[in-house]
This record gives C-alpha cells, structure tokens and sequence, in this order.
C-alpha cells in the first residue's frame, strides 16, 4: 500500500509540475485546442517528459525500498532493525512468586551469522538469556534451557515487558515483536521495516553487477547473447510461421462466406484457450526439442493473425469498394489497391499484440526441458533462489519485447502512413 500511495503521489505531483509550471509558462498551443478525432492517432501523442519521469519513478522507488547505495541514506525507507534488544518475560509457577528475567536479542544481516551475545544469569528461578536472530527472520528463545523451574514442572511466561500474554497471542516491543506459541515458548520477530528482503527484491546495483557477470561469464555454459538469441529466433520463426499461415486466412475469412463459415469456429473456439494450456499436448504431440517450442509459438500467433485480417477486410469501406468498381477496377485491382492497403493497420495492429503473447509464451515454453534462453536461465535461477537473474532475465526479456515493438511501430508508419486518415 505504501508504495503504491508514494506512486501515485509522484504521478500527481509531476503531472502539476510538467504540464501546468514547465509547459504552461510557455507560449501557449492553440492548435492543441482543435477538436480530437477519435480514432485518428496522430492527435494523441505520448508526453516524452511523463515517459522518462515515469521510468525514473520505477527506479527511484526500487532503490527505495530495497536500500540501494545509488541513493543517499535519507531517502531510503526504514529498513529492518539491525543491532542489540532485548525485552523481559515475565515467569510464573507454582508455588512462586513472579520472576523477571531479560532476553537479550542479537539481530544481524542475513548472511553472516553471529554468536548471541553472553549475558550474566542474574537471580531468581527465571535466568537471563540471549539469542541471535538474522534480519527478517524469527528465533524461538527456549527460556527453559537456564532456568530452575521450567515448564516441566509447571513454570510458564505470563507477561512481555509487563503485558500479560497467553499462548498464541503477540506483544509488540521496542524493535520487534514476540508471540507466545501454542506450548508457551517466546518467538521474536525483529521489526522489519519498509524495504524488501535481497531475497525477494535484490537491489538495483545488485541486478547490473550480476548482469555483468553473466555477460563476461555466461550462464550454464551459454553466454547471456546465446540465451537471448535463442529465444528470439524461437519467436521470431514462430511469429512468422503463424502470420504466413493465419493472414491468408483471415483474408479468406473476411472475403468468402464459406470460408468464414467452416473456419470461424475453429478461430473463435482457440483464440481464448491460452497457449500455455497447449504445452502438454504439444510435448506429446512434437516432444521437448526445438520443434514443439516453436508449434507452440506458431499456434499463439495463428489465431490473432487471422483474427486480425479477417477484422482488417470486414473493416474496409464498401464505398471505396464500389468507386473502385465504378471506375473499372478489376478483382484483383481491388483486392491489391482497396482490401490490403486498408486491412494493414488492423493486421500491424494484431501482429503487435501477436508478438506480445509470443514473447510470453516462449519464456513458458523454455521451462520445460530447455537448454537454454531466457526461461531457462529464470527457471534455473529461481530454483536455487537467485533472484536478481530472475530480475535480470525479466528486464531483458521486457527491454527486447519493447524495442521489437518500436521496430513494429516504425515499420508500420513507413509502410502503412495513410493509417488514422481516413
């Protein structure tokens, strides 16, 4: 909740600065005043100073919340306690009067292990203890190890610093937390903090050191270019076997009613069934190997190709149809100056998103029995718990799928410029 709160903290207070102190003081723009045409995409374009804030924002609060040393102290976010506590119990029994007695806690970073600390015994049945406990961890204390009246013979905790507790409830104390357990042993919980455990979210600095690494050094006997390069090729040849096959048949789909007939419900019956869903039976059907990979890949960008063309024709305007008729165009005129230059927007459109869920299903598609690209290396790394590969094979994975995209978008708008105008 908290960082979502600072996120769009952040949004609102940029969006006031940018667009009513940065842009506002300078000469105004009449011509953004002209009425919108929906529909028409040159009358929206992205505000490239809200994009470059908004990818800093992202960075700024990963270092946030994970600590990073690429940012100064105080704008890092309470991390987790590190240091000495302690807090006193309070221990009854039969026949006895109360007995305090103080635990002192050692808690140090994940990673490298302390001795607790050695206190003095003090007096009474109830004996101090201590107990070295790691950052966003918990540690039972055996208060029963040194005491002279353990539970045994009928002692039990009955208060944490004062406050009376029962078994399977908590006090919260200067830099922590202690819960009773169902058999009454302390368990405390150093005070976490705001920032993320290196376990869960690794920091910035963290990620691009390993990503060096990898780089230099590769990753279970490929380099990191190998990994990514397989993964490409694997989508790029999936994506275009699917848009070889699925353009001409969304073309027959939208231009023959009987070829709309037969294969619309095919189409329409796989188009929502997910391309993970059809692993299995790809393994059965073409095994783990490089083939089944790139079926998989196929099928997930067959139906969106169609789907795509067959929307592209029935989009076109039956006016240009017909003035094309009029003027003495033949069939294949038609089909070559009317349905294909108007479908291509549509079908540019839908190759984007086929991409997209290409991209995603070859990561799916590498957890299974691959050797190498970027699912395997976040498969492998996820097991033994590295996470910064993970996030490293993630980012990579989202920086290669947005610059494909870009090239997509540049393609298009050199090869279909009458997009958006009628």
């Amino acid at each position: 909740m908290i960082p979502l709160l600072m996120y769009i903290a952040i949004f609102v207070v940029a969006f006031f600065l940018v667009t009513k102190v940065v842009q506002g003081a300078g000469t105004r723009d009449y011509t953004s005043l002209k009425t919108v045409t929906f529909g028409d995409e040159s009358a929206v374009r992205p505000n490239r100073a809200a994009g470059i804030i908004s990818i800093l924002t992202i960075f700024l609060m990963w270092g946030v919340f994970t600590g990073s040393k690429l940012l100064p102290e105080f704008l890092h976010a309470p991390g987790p306690f590190e240091g000495t506590t302690s807090f006193t119990y309070t221990a009854q029994a039969e026949g006895q009067g109360p007995d305090d007695a103080t635990v002192t806690v050692l808690v140090h970073p994940r990673g490298q292990p302390q001795d607790a600390p050695e206190v003095e015994a003090g007096d009474g049945f109830a004996k101090n203890d201590s107990v070295a406990i790691a950052q966003w961890r918990t540690g039972l204390v055996n208060v029963d190890r040194n005491d002279d009246i353990t539970k045994k013979d009928g002692a039990k905790v009955i208060a944490i610093d004062g406050k009376k507790i029962a078994p399977g409830q908590s006090v919260q104390t200067a830099d922590g937390t202690v819960t009773l357990s169902d058999k009454g042993t302390p368990n405390f919980a150093p005070r976490k903090g705001w920032q993320m455990e290196p376990l869960y979210l690794p920091a910035p600095e963290e990620v691009w050191t390993r990503t060096l690494q990898i780089a230099s050094e590769g990753f279970r006997n490929f380099t990191l270019l190998e990994h990514l390069g397989f993964s490409l090729f694997r989508v790029v040849v999936g994506f275009l076997l699917g848009a070889i096959v699925g353009i001409p048949l969304g073309y027959a789909m939208g231009l023959s009613n009987w070829f709309r007939g037969w294969f619309d419900p095919i189409v329409e019956f796989m188009r929502p069934v997910p391309p993970l869903a059809l692993i299995p039976l790809v393994i059965i059907w073409a095994g783990i190997g490089e083939a089944g990979k790139i079926i998989l890949l196929f099928l997930a960008a067959l139906w969106i190709m169609a789907i795509a063309a067959r929307s592209g024709v029935s989009g076109v305007k039956i006016s240009k149809v017909h003035a094309a008729y009029s003027l003495g165009a033949s069939k294949w005129q038609i089909m070559r100056y009317v349905i294909i230059p108007n479908s291509l927007p549509e079908i540019f459109t839908g190759a984007r998103v086929a991409m997209g869920v290409c991209w995603g299903t070859v990561v799916a598609a590498e957890l299974v029995a691959a050797e190498q690209g970027a699912g395997m290396m976040i498969m492998t790394a996820s097991k033994f718990q590295n996470t910064d590969i993970v996030i490293m094979g993630i980012i990579l994975i989202g920086v290669i799928g947005f610059g494909i995209d870009m090239l997509m978008r540049a393609a298009e708008k050199f090869l279909v410029p009458w997009k958006g105008k009628g």
